[in-house]
């Protein structure tokens, strides 16, 4: 008699994946980050860039050893829990979730700016301000309605984004690089002042937003412990390159001058400080028509790329805040689901309109400053739980371990996590001397996170450090895996058609054994183990409803459900562990969108794991 098996998370996401998603939020912060360095770094930006490149290289380590061994979603958070209490992983968790909003709202607020090398009016208040809402605005209703990510496309922005910021470094090099003009321009406490360079230095990390991204993905990687770090590898090469390529271009195209006051200062931190990528291309000198076509395609594709890193900022924090809400750090209803759409529609909306409110006053220094306080906070956080965990857990698998290990008392110390911590815990003090409104904000948000926490597990009737989870209920047991050739027969919604299962075990043999796959689509906005309660209870009647057919028809009916973002790999994969002879995919009864030949079919045919029969209106398609 067969059995309901559930085999747990589906880890489908690889290499070029991570690296796809990581880069396209690290790599987006270019597009503004450039021209808020520029303006207190002048001739030293480059040299900037490097030294917050460095923090961000040992961040990165710290990351790849803290999401090998934990891949789940909540980054520093989930490491503070695992390496301290509660308190502290709470503490890493609402830094953490002030700097999403930051995301949010930074990236919105610069797609209109782009956006000015059509529409000028959207280069200045209000229009950028408006545009920016605007944009929150759009992402948020699309997200509450359940926007799909799609992979390929994240992949293909990322490598044309990455092409395209190399390609202006070589054309810059080749037209516009002049060494001796990038020594001279640096007077090293004039321009820069001292206070300038370090005010420049607590700024320049906002270049390196999105390294969380890939603790999030960690926990949809096919293999955490080889992927991520390699992932983050690939990153880190990409960022720091065309960081330095990108500002010794931008510097010998809009060079630092000395106006009649004495003054010194560069456009890319004054004119095209909103759009500094821009003030590039327009300063090429390569020509009116070649600089207009590069003017409209920059400016098409920075704003495509920020516009998927507001919505990736979106989707960061809803998964952020379900880890905080299922560990009893925030109230449950930030992991609700929409009663219709079955997506975090509270916690969607309600960081939406703080982003919103943070767009408002149209000041991208503000933005980026307060981004360097959460983000320090968590980073600090973050190295300091690693080193914790190599003391508390010595004997812990660790896929990856982050480099410049020393013996100290018996102990493994990584020094890259340790100097980590140095450096970020200093960036983040700078941070609080020179940034008032960065700091009266960013203290008040902690201050009030805290207060809440503490009222919150005090009404729940919790201390403050114990670790508590909500019971969703416990999952059966994972099985061993299937080693029988078989039919697979995906099964949409809750309808099941006896007709497939029978077709599919005419095909391979009398005696042959039906897979029964019940594929459950889990919105990118909830993380990939969130509770889906109500979906899965459907699933399961769907595939008792397959068994009970087998039964009455003889034949044999394994069946499972798989939890994944993309049905269609998901059920390759699948196919391809099993050694399936077939797959027969009736999409009589599906949902509209996957009827005749929808997504999922065109995937399947795309692939083709083994022999692939779709049966559309009681029509049968094999493709041969």
């Amino acid at each position: 008699m067969a059995r309901i098996m559930e085999r747990g998370l589906r880890r489908s996401v690889g290499v070029p994946e991570l690296f796809a998603t990581a880069y396209g939020n690290v790599g987006s912060s270019i597009y503004y980050a450039l021209g808020l360095v520029a303006l207190h770094a002048l001739g030293l930006t480059p040299v900037v860039f490097m030294v917050a490149g460095g923090l961000f290289a040992l961040t990165a380590k710290t990351y790849a050893e803290g999401a090998s061994m934990y891949p789940e979603a909540g980054g520093s958070s989930s490491f503070a829990r695992h390496a301290f209490n509660e308190l502290a992983s709470f503490f890493a968790g609402w830094a953490l979730t002030l700097d999403y909003i930051i995301t949010i709202a930074i990236s919105a607020f610069f797609v209109p700016h782009y956006l000015g090398a059509f529409f000028p009016a959207l280069t200045h208040g209000p229009g950028d301000v408006i545009g920016g809402i605007v944009v929150v605005a759009l992402l948020a209703l699309l997200n509450v309605h359940g926007l799909k990510e799609s992979g390929r496309l994240n992949l293909f922005l990322a490598l044309a984004d990455l092409g395209t910021q190399v390609l202006l470094v070589i054309v810059g090099f080749v037209v516009v690089l002049n060494p001796s003009l990038l020594v001279n321009q640096v007077h090293l406490g004039t321009a820069p002042s001292w206070s300038q360079l370090i005010f420049a230095l607590s700024v320049a990390m906002v270049a390196y937003t999105g390294i969380e991204t890939v603790s999030n993905m960690a926990e949809e990687a096919k293999d955490p412990g080889r992927d991520v770090p390699k992932a983050v590898n690939l990153v880190l090469i990409a960022v720091l390159g065309v960081y330095a390529g990108i500002s010794v271009v931008a510097l010998s195209a809009l060079p630092v001058a000395q106006d009649t006051h004495g003054h010194y200062s560069t456009l890319l931190g004054t004119k095209f400080e909103s759009d500094p990528v821009l003030g590039i291309v327009e300063h090429l000198g390569v020509g009116h028509t070649v600089t207009l076509a590069l003017k409209y395609y920059v400016g098409v594709l920075a704003a495509t790329i920020l516009f998927i890193a507001t919505n990736a900022g979106l989707i960061g924090i809803s998964r952020l805040s379900w880890s905080l809400a299922e560990h009893r750090q925030i109230p449950a209803v930030f992991s609700t689901l929409h009663s219709r759409y079955r997506t975090p529609a509270f916690t969607i909306v309600v960081y939406s309109v703080l982003a919103a409110l943070l767009i408002i006053p149209g000041k991208t220094d503000f933005l980026g400053n307060l981004y360097s306080f959460g983000a320090m906070l968590s980073f600090t956080t973050a190295h300091v739980a690693v080193v914790a965990l190599r003391i508390k857990e010595p004997d812990r698998e660790r896929p990856y371990r982050a480099p410049w290990n020393v013996r100290i008392r018996g102990y493994d110390i990584p020094l890259s996590s340790a100097l980590g911590a140095l450096g970020t815990f200093a960036a983040w003090i700078s941070v609080l001397v020179l940034h008032r409104e960065a700091r009266t904000v960013g203290i008040g948000w902690m201050l009030v996170g805290l207060v809440g926490y503490v009222v919150f597990r005090r009404r729940s009737g919790l201390d403050l450090t114990t670790p508590v989870k909500i019971d969703r209920g416990e999952r059966p047991a994972d099985f061993v895996p299937l080693a029988y050739h078989s039919a697979l027969v995906p099964i949409f919604g809750t309808d099941v058609s006896s007709d497939a299962l029978r077709e599919a075990a005419k095909l391979v043999g009398e005696d042959a054994t039906v897979d029964a796959v019940y594929v459950l689509r889990v919105p990118p906005q909830v993380a990939l183990d969130g509770p889906l309660d109500r979906e899965e209870a459907a699933g399961r009647e769907a595939l008792e409803v397959a068994r009970l057919i087998g039964r009455r028809e003889g034949l044999k009916v394994r069946t499972s459900l798989l939890r994944t973002r993309n049905p269609g790999k998901t059920i390759v994969d699948e196919a391809r562990r099993l050694r399936s002879d077939v797959i027969y995919l009736g999409t009589t009864h599906a949902p509209r969108e996957e009827q005749a030949l929808g997504p999922t079919a065109v995937y399947l045919l795309a692939q083709r794991p083994c022999r692939i029969i779709i049966q559309t209106d009681n029509r049968l398609r094999q493709p041969a």
